[in-house]
């Protein structure tokens, strides 16, 4: 009799890991493996997670670079609508489980699977992100939790994988590290504790660079173009870049506090140097070259687009329209930001663009006046009043 075939969201973890012995020993399944890389693994990662997955018995292992189409479909429009959760997460590693959570399913149905599977736990929400993307894609194929529905202790996870013929080094590390292209999620025993911080020594990149040093960020129609006066066609490199440069002052460190898509409070470090410098330069520069209404209702959909993102709802379709309206909004916004980096901190120091509003012939703010006289903000200022008169005469009058 065919065994049934079942896709596995591999990460080569411990989680994931007894899910493909569990599944191919007690449930009889044929295991496909694939790991959905959207920038956080290197070559040799992705070679070492391989090779674990064929060790535990994987039938056919694969490996999803999807980087480009993450950076296309979330971190432009996360850039554009300068996105920070509750005004300090960039949505690292969340913004990708999606977009993992995509690939998976898509190979999923190209093998014919008939089920899928994934290692989360029931205690946070990367299962959401999972399971309601696999629901919507594929309603056809069963999902598979083993993790969550057995709710399993790690001990309990080695000691079935060693009696299976399986040893590894499953030290547990003091801090639990999730690295993706749009930032580092750090996670430990004082993120449990609402009065405690990380240390130094939680961050993977540790600071290395002293004194200042200037930044410049060049940005084309949104998006970034330029680091340093270097050009860049591919966007993922030009994050890399900035990345690797404010990496080394320790900046984009942070503890990220918030609702859960399961309704608890969760809390999380993270490090994002190249999110942090990249949304504060557009930003600043966006102060410059778009109105005040265009930038109010990019703050309203920004905010919107964010939580929705975080909370697994990338594929409803208002978030099509949400990205429309981001993207009409960046026709003009080009230009050059010069930061100053030192050991944790910057200070946006000012911007060069051809669109910049400041720079017009209307007049010189808190200097001069070029296009009305004293006479027209006199009048001007006598209306504007009129509503507020109303008010405190009727107010006046039922006091007397």
């Amino acid at each position: 009799m065919e065994k049934k075939r079942v896709v596995l969201a591999f990460s080569g973890g411990l989680d994931t890991s007894f899910c493909v012995k569990y599944l191919s020993e007690e449930l009889g399944y044929e295991v496909y493996t694939a790991i959905a890389n959207t920038g956080g693994f290197s070559e040799q990662e992705l070679a070492a997670i391989e090779e674990r997955a064929y060790a535990l018995g994987a039938t056919k292992h694969a490996t999803l670079d999807i980087t480009q189409q993450y950076y296309d479909q979330s971190i432009k429009y996360m850039v554009y609508g300068n996105i920070l959760r509750n005004g300090i997460y960039p949505i690292s590693v969340s913004s990708e489980r999606t977009f993992q959570a995509i690939a998976i399913i898509e190979y999923a149905k190209s093998v014919g699977a008939h089920c899928v599977a994934h290692g989360s736990t029931g205690a946070g929400n990367d299962q959401v992100r999972f399971d309601l993307t696999f629901q919507i894609l594929a309603p056809e194929i069963e999902i598979i939790t083993p993790t969550r529905d057995m709710t399993l202790t790690r001990e309990y996870e080695i000691n079935y994988l060693k009696q299976h013929g399986y040893v590894a080094d499953f030290v547990k590390m003091e801090y639990s590290i999730n690295k993706g292209l749009w930032g580092t999620s750090v996670g430990g025993k004082e993120t449990l504790h609402s009065e405690q911080t990380l240390p130094e020594s939680a961050y993977p990149s540790q600071v290395t660079a002293s004194g200042e040093q200037t930044l410049k960020l060049t940005f084309a129609k949104g998006e970034l173009a330029a680091v340093n006066g270097v050009e860049y066609a591919d966007k993922v490199e030009a994050i890399r870049a900035v990345e690797a440069i404010g990496a080394s002052y320790g900046i984009g460190r942070d503890m990220h506090i918030g609702d859960t898509i399961i309704g608890i409070k969760g809390r999380v470090g993270f490090e994002a140097a190249a999110p942090m410098l990249i949304i504060a330069a557009h930003k600043m520069l966006e102060k410059h070259t778009l109105t005040k209404w265009q930038q109010y209702w990019k703050d309203q959909i920004g905010t919107w687009y964010g939580m929705f993102l975080h909370e697994a709802q990338y594929l409803d379709p208002v978030m099509r329209d949400m990205e429309a309206f981001l993207e009409s909004t960046q026709g003009n916004v080009d230009g050059t930001v010069e930061i100053t980096l030192r050991p944790y901190s910057y200070t946006l120091v000012g911007v060069t663009s051809d669109f910049d509003l400041m720079k017009t012939d209307f007049g010189e703010y808190g200097e001069v006046n070029k296009a009305w006289s004293a006479d027209d903000v006199k009048g001007f200022t006598k209306i504007m009043a009129n509503p507020m008169k109303i008010y405190f005469n009727k107010k006046k009058q039922q006091n007397d």
